[in-house]
């Protein structure tokens, strides 16, 4: 399927980076787009903006997103919202574990629960998962992100045998670093804290824009019905996956006598 075998997306997390990026895309391709995020007043910038509708509700909240989408005939579901958090298991908090998880992984599941079952009625629909590189590959840190990010990588395999026979597309993107405010998120969200943020991560690196996922997105959707793309993995030239790590743990006194 093409952009002329639909008419409507759904995208969450699109009050900001990827999301609201994607939000414009698909209006400009001339989908009626639901605009899904926490934030009320980047909404309403993006409803401005693009004609989006605007659905200000918290993914966490399965009951008031139920609300939000019931009627609702979704031919392009974008799972696109998601939450890190730095350090690893062992400096993780207990909130910390529950948010990634309910917004990375219980969110988008409850979702495409709600949203699934109109596009097999219809026999057709797309779903899009915006996953990361960190789902495939390990490295330092992130240990939660990295399992929630595993989990959509399984998922958007699963949704293919869940919908077999019927004109239903999943496409999971995979990305490396891309220029977003998700850094600066985590070292708190502060102006002070994207500035340093934009000077660690991304000043000096060829990064990943958000228009390079908008650009994957648009041809994954836009190839041939009888095409599925299954996964795009995208980094920037100068980013790459590997290493292998031995550590050497010398003897105390005690082994050695």
């Amino acid at each position: 399927m093409s952009f002329s075998d639909y008419s409507t997306a759904l995208v969450t997390g699109a009050s900001t980076g990827m999301g609201a990026a994607i939000a414009e895309r698909m209006a400009k391709r001339g989908l009626t787009v639901h605009a899904v995020a926490r934030n009320e007043e980047r909404l309403a910038e993006l409803a401005a903006k693009t004609g989006a509708i605007p659905h200000a509700v918290d993914l966490t909240n399965i009951r008031e997103l139920a609300e939000h989408v019931q009627g609702l005939e979704i031919d392009v579901l974008i799972n696109c919202a998601g939450v890190s958090r730095p350090g690893n298991i062992l400096d993780s908090s207990e909130q910390d574990i529950d948010e990634l998880v309910d917004v990375n992984l219980r969110g988008l599941l409850q979702l495409t629960r709600l949203v699934l079952p109109g596009m097999v009625a219809r026999d057709r629909g797309h779903v899009v998962n915006i996953s990361s590189i960190a789902g495939v590959y390990n490295f330092y840190g992130h240990t939660v992100y990295h399992a929630t990010k595993a989990a959509v990588h399984q998922i958007s395999r699963q949704l293919r045998n869940d919908t077999v026979g019927k004109r239903i597309r999943v496409t999971e993107i995979c990305p490396g670093r891309v220029e977003t405010e998700i850094f600066g998120r985590n070292l708190g969200g502060t102006p002070q804290a994207m500035e340093e943020a934009w000077k660690t991560y991304y000043e000096g690196y060829e990064s990943l824009t958000t228009e390079d996922i908008v650009n994957a997105l648009d041809y994954a959707i836009d190839t041939p019905r009888h095409v599925n793309v299954g996964m795009l993995e995208i980094m920037p030239t100068f980013q790459v996956p590997g290493g292998l790590v031995f550590d050497r743990r010398e003897p105390a006194i005690e082994e050695v006598e």
